[in-house]
């Protein structure tokens, strides 16, 4: 398995890094700093100094229980449908961050965050993976959409289906060094399933390797999972 950008940071992925932080920041005259899948240490510093947004994380989604007719086999063949897709040199390019620069939910965020649409062009983009899915096969009312995974997390938590149980389909949540507060949160993907061996199967974008791969990863990683309310 290849190193994971918190360990072996190029100068693109520096570049990418701030450049992501900065949708964060940039309105607030918060400092940025480089991180591999999300702007973290961006995110704390303005949850410190700005508790109202942090609180308000994603309120534009909250309480949204619309059904959908798609299945979790259904979202699982788009994502795969999707590995081997990676990034360019400037950590861009990828059709995720394209389609979320031009969302609604883009402009919702960048006034949540400060920022602009066009910084999302070569942020990380684990997130905005996990939305596009949801977007294409109609599964975005369950599956949330946000550029910032803290956020997408507090998107389920606040609809009451955050848990630690891995399933099919589901949204998981990791944390590197092993941290269970949503706060920790660094990265998201999908569960493809449990391998009842203390590990999971998931499609992830935005992995070590600026791309959409399948991957093995520990539970001692995981923070929880975002439960989609699937068709049966």
């Amino acid at each position: 398995m290849a190193k994971h950008r918190l360990t072996a940071v190029s100068k693109n992925t520096i570049a990418r890094a701030v450049l992501g932080a900065g949708v964060l920041a940039s309105a607030l005259g918060v400092p940025t700093a480089a991180h591999a899948d999300t702007s973290i240490a961006v995110a704390a510093a303005t949850a410190a100094k700005h508790p109202d947004t942090a609180r308000s994380a994603h309120k534009a989604g909250e309480r949204d229980e619309t059904k959908i007719n798609v299945t979790a086999d259904q979202v699982l063949a788009v994502a795969r449908s999707q590995i081997g897709t990676s990034e360019n040199a400037k950590g861009g390019g990828t059709p995720y961050q394209q389609w979320y620069a031009n969302s609604q939910r883009a402009a919702e965020t960048v006034a949540r965050d400060g920022g602009s649409r066009t910084a999302y062009l070569n942020a990380a983009w684990c997130s905005m993976f996990v939305s596009w899915v949801g977007e294409k096969t109609g599964a975005r009312p369950q599956i949330g959409w946000d550029a910032w995974t803290v956020a997408h997390a507090k998107w389920f938590a606040a609809n009451k289906r955050f848990g630690h149980e891995a399933k099919p389909g589901a949204v998981v949540f990791f944390s590197w060094k092993g941290g269970k507060a949503l706060k920790d949160i660094q990265h998201v993907g999908f569960v493809v399933k449990d391998n009842r061996d203390g590990t999971i199967t998931t499609i992830e974008g935005n992995t070590g390797n600026g791309k959409v791969e399948e991957r093995v990863r520990p539970k001692s990683q995981v923070v929880g999972y975002g439960y989609p309310e699937y068709a049966s």
